[in-house]
Formats: C-alpha cells, sequence, structure tokens
C-alpha cells in the first residue's frame, strides 16, 4: 500500500529496481497537476530513447521540466507535488561541470525543506558494490552516499526498492499530515 502523507519522501534502489514508477505512483495519487523534474541529459540516441519511455509511461497531469543543474531552483519554484528523477544524474552532471556538490546538497535540502507541496525524490543506491577502480568513479560513489545521507535524515519517509518491491527504510510521517 503507498504512503500518501509524507512531505518529503527518498526512493533508492539499484538499476531498474523499479524506483520510478514507484516514485510515479506516490506523486499520482495526490491531485494533478504533477511536477517532473528531469535531471537526465539526452547526450546520446540511447539516453534520448530511455527519456522517451519515461515520458511516454506517464499519464496526462505530468508537467515536466528539465532540470539538469539548477534542481534546488526548480524545486523552490514548484507550487504542488514535485518528482525528482534522478539525483544520481543531477550529481554526476555537478561533479562533471566542477560544480560546488557541498552546495548544491544543501541548496536541494533547504529547498525541499520549503517546498509548497510534497517532494518525491529518486536516486541509484551505487555503495552496495565493489570499490571503483578510479579516482572519478570512487569520488561520484562517496558524493552520492553522502547526500543520499543528507536527505535521508531530512526525509519523512525512505523507501529502498529491490525488484520491484519497496521496502520502507524509515518513516517519520504524522498522522493526518499534509499530504
Amino acid at each position: 500500500m503507498l504512503q500518501t502523507t509524507s512531505r518529503m519522501t527518498l526512493v533508492l534502489g539499484g538499476a531498474r529496481s523499479g524506483k520510478s514508477a514507484y516514485a510515479e505512483a506516490l506523486i499520482e495519487a495526490r491531485p494533478a497537476p504533477w511536477l517532473y523534474l528531469a535531471t537526465a541529459q539526452a547526450w546520446d540516441d540511447e539516453m534520448r530513447e530511455r527519456i522517451a519511455l519515461h515520458r511516454a509511461r506517464r499519464p496526462d497531469g505530468w508537467i515536466t521540466r528539465d532540470a539538469p543543474m539548477d534542481l534546488p531552483e526548480a524545486v523552490a519554484e514548484a507550487t504542488g507535488p514535485v518528482l525528482v528523477d534522478c539525483l544520481t544524474l543531477w550529481l554526476t552532471n555537478l561533479i562533471l561541470a566542477e560544480a560546488d556538490v557541498t552546495a548544491a546538497g544543501a541548496a536541494l535540502l533547504a529547498a525541499c525543506a520549503a517546498a509548497a507541496g510534497p517532494v518525491v525524490l529518486v536516486g541509484n543506491e551505487v555503495g552496495l558494490g565493489i570499490v571503483p577502480d578510479n579516482a572519478l568513479a570512487r569520488r561520484f560513489r562517496d558524493e552520492a552516499g553522502r547526500l543520499h545521507q543528507r536527505l535521508a535524515a531530512q526525509a519523512d519517509r525512505v523507501v529502498f526498492m529491490v525488484a520491484g518491491l519497496p521496502m520502507t527504510v524509515k518513516t517519520d510521517a504524522k498522522p493526518g499530515g499534509q499530504p
């Protein structure tokens, strides 16, 4: 059963674990319109196809805004339910642009705390595998872990997806809380 009363939900999991579909269902349990903040950049045909498939599966009622770098600002400007997909692509964009990841993470935390409506954030859990063999990959893994920890601490609810099944890791939502 979907819990729909959390102000901020963090959905983590591995590749093809069902994160996005689950997060979309959480948002769709609220009245439309829903804002989808997309962080992916279509650098090649394969990524363009992935983006098209994501958009095609969403029903009417979704408004998509590309936010590959300006995610905190996009969350702050939202007036209703927001889905962020995905944190790890946003982090990749920040690292490749040599942006201040710590400051960007702090800005995202502040934006989520002040958001006008509920926020659902999706991220890839990348720290369960072997230690990467190069410095950039290790930095990415470490930054993702730190970002997820900071968001999880602030979130009302944290869900870990495994094979399409949601496992609730944290729930602080209060009964009768804001949808």
